[in-house]
């Protein structure tokens, strides 16, 4: 049974009231689905304090937002967890319900043995178009620059950095390093001395397998999050359809999210819920003033400085890299070479298993 399949299980079983008495009768059953930093970073946390004093039931499947925001367009989820606001350029998301729930922060990680602690917007924006690929041009070693991401272009982290510093959250970046979701690309970093990567504080803050860095000397916390003083924070959203069929569940649950109880639990992770965000948004003006005064934005000399599609050729997650491929270039000569990759890295896998099956060692 896949860790998944066990969790859906462990959260439908009624539980028994102590002592054998009365078993609790859970309601229907709803389904979050989204993305696996917040499901990680507090979402489980949530479900869990929900169901004790609620007795609401939830399944939490945790992937991705876009995985999420599509399952609920698609009605195989109820709710998703999304770590960026509506794209309004896509039609089938104007149809959904965007909640504010809380405020987190995008976090630019590395391995803890780097020696670079602070990082700046403008540097940041050079790095994700390829226009600096040293870590000596930050201060640090001579040593590249390992760029990870995340190949679904419509993810939640990513897509709110990039409509932060770009304007569009489709901005194309020169990161050849994909991965499926937020979780792996962590992963990556932590055996990378070189890596760079994007996730948020409720996921990075008691990983010790990396390392934050500050942005324009400031560190992510909820005190910086919560005056504005740390630029690159972002909401957290839960995501519905208006006309859910579990829409009196949906919103239980959703006003929830607004109890002490759901407030205690995010502060636990680093997060301010956003019923305590005060006049954040108020200000927001002068954030995006801020990072547009460290910054310019993309010109036709950025574009024409982009590495052409031939020169970025996919290191890692061969099937994350062709899927990503696909939806954005679908007949592009990265797409083929995408293709082989994953070609090669099945035939690999399947040979390494016959070998062991067979008792040789594989080549």
């Amino acid at each position: 049974m896949s860790a998944l399949a066990a969790l859906a299980l462990a959260m439908s079983i009624p539980a028994v009231a102590a002592g054998g008495n009365k078993a609790f009768v859970p309601k229907t059953t709803i389904v979050w689905r989204g993305d696996i930093v917040s499901a990680r970073g507090f979402t489980n946390d949530l479900v869990a304090v929900y169901r004790k004093e609620q007795q609401g039931q939830l399944t939490v499947q945790a992937f991705s937002t876009i995985s999420g925001i599509d399952a609920v367009i698609e009605g195989k989820a109820d709710i998703a967890g999304s770590a960026r606001a509506m794209n309004e350029a896509r039609e089938s998301e104007q149809q959904l319900i965007f909640q504010p729930v809380a405020l987190d922060a995008i976090v630019a990680v590395t391995h803890p043995r780097n020696p670079v602690s602070n990082i700046t917007l403008a540097q940041l924006r050079q790095i994700y178009l390829g226009r600096v690929k040293n870590w000596q041009e930050l201060g640090g070693a001579d040593a590249p620059i390992n760029l990870y991401s995340i190949a679904a272009p419509l993810d939640g982290v990513e897509f709110s950095f990039r409509r932060l510093l770009y304007k569009r959250g489709e901005q194309r970046v020169a990161a050849p390093r994909l991965y499926l979701n937020t979780s792996k690309l962590e992963e990556a970093i932590a055996i990378d001395p070189n890596g760079l990567g994007l996730t948020s504080l409720s996921s990075a803050y008691a990983n010790k397998g990396m390392k934050m860095l500050s942005v324009e000397g400031s560190t992510a916390t909820t005190q910086s999050i919560a005056d504005g003083s740390y630029p690159l924070f972002i909401t957290l959203y839960v995501v519905q359809r208006a006309d859910a069929p579990n829409r009196t569940e949906v919103d239980d649950f959703v006003r929830f999210l607004g109890s002490s109880s759901a407030s205690q639990v995010m502060r636990r992770h680093q997060l301010v819920p956003f019923s305590e965000a005060g006049d954040v948004y108020s200000r927001d003006g002068e954030r995006l003033a801020r990072i547009d005064s460290a910054i310019v934005e993309v010109t036709p000399a950025d574009v024409a400085a982009m590495p052409r599609e031939r020169e970025l050729q996919p290191v890692a997650a061969p099937r994350a890299t062709l899927q990503e491929r696909i939806a954005t270039a679908p007949g592009a000569e990265s797409t083929q070479r995408a293709r082989e990759n994953l070609a090669r890295a099945e035939q690999a896998k399947a040979d390494a298993e016959a070998a062991k099956a067979s008792g040789r060692k594989p080549y």
